[in-house]
């Protein structure tokens, strides 16, 4: 099954780097955040990727044209007048990734229809450029099998940011406590799952993802929700790129379970 990766968005709210590179090429450890989602469904035995591309989508297609060089030992030889590459123990994945100019301003439906002729017939995975998780990939694909409807979406309870006030209908303020996690609603997190009839859903390059098909899905009673209980963050702003870069270089990112 191929899974789908919305990567074409300008990432204005962390413009600090996304003024020089797709939001999902923005580095957590060295490598980009598509590359840390991509392994995790690889963990999984999920290889086979198609990249929605737009904002700056020639650093993307050059990162991955230059992958092996990336991750392996290399010698340049120049010697004699030759001009010799040599690549020593090549450490890849073994991935197919199709890389989609997707075009600069199109809407996150209209990306995904533009990709129709990629995926065929059959059912797909569908995921955002931008954040990680350790999602149980086989287990949201066993649920979306068991209900028989189009769509799966995940879904993350997110909880509070802040501390919560408890205040009655007069104004009394009846209680000031801690936050908790069951004080947040559950939100969108991707990591979908999808019947190729989604296509249908979606009327063009103007199409915004979560108010045209998805918001269809649900009045056709079409789309059911998988809750995660497990880590998920997104990479939204700068401060949460610094919150993932601590947890890598700590050697304790829940993400990684490959």
């Amino acid at each position: 099954m191929k899974v789908v990766i919305l990567a074409g968005g300008l990432g204005t709210r962390i413009s600090e780097e996304s003024a020089y590179k797709p939001k999902p090429m923005i580095e957590i450890g060295g490598m980009p955040i598509l590359w840390h989602i991509m392994k995790n469904y690889s963990h999984y035995g999920f290889n086979e990727f198609i990249i929605c591309a737009g904002y700056k989508q020639h650093v993307i297609k050059e990162w991955f044209s230059d992958y092996f060089l990336h991750t392996s030992d290399v010698t340049f030889d120049y010697t004699g007048g030759k001009s010799e590459i040599i690549v020593h123990d090549k450490h890849i994945e073994p991935w197919k990734v199709t890389v989609v100019d997707t075009g600069l301003m199109t809407q996150t439906g209209g990306r995904v229809k533009r990709i129709r002729d990629y995926i065929g017939d059959e059912p797909f995975m569908l995921t955002y450029g931008d954040a990680v998780g350790d999602m149980n990939i086989q287990e949201i694909l066993e649920f979306h099998k068991s209900h028989g409807k189009i769509g799966t979406m995940s879904m993350y309870n997110f909880g509070q940011n802040k501390g919560v006030v408890e205040v009655g209908n007069d104004g009394v303020i009846n209680a000031f406590r801690e936050k908790s996690d069951l004080d947040g609603d559950l939100i969108n997190i991707g990591f979908m799952v999808f019947q190729p009839e989604l296509f249908d859903y979606i009327d063009g390059d103007e199409t915004i993802f979560e108010k045209g098909p998805l918001a269809k899905l649900v009045e056709k009673q079409e789309l059911f929700g998988y809750i995660h209980k497990g880590y998920w963050q997104c990479m939204d702003t700068l401060r949460e790129k610094q919150k993932l870069e601590q947890l890598w270089d700590a050697k304790s990112a829940p993400w990684k379970i490959w």
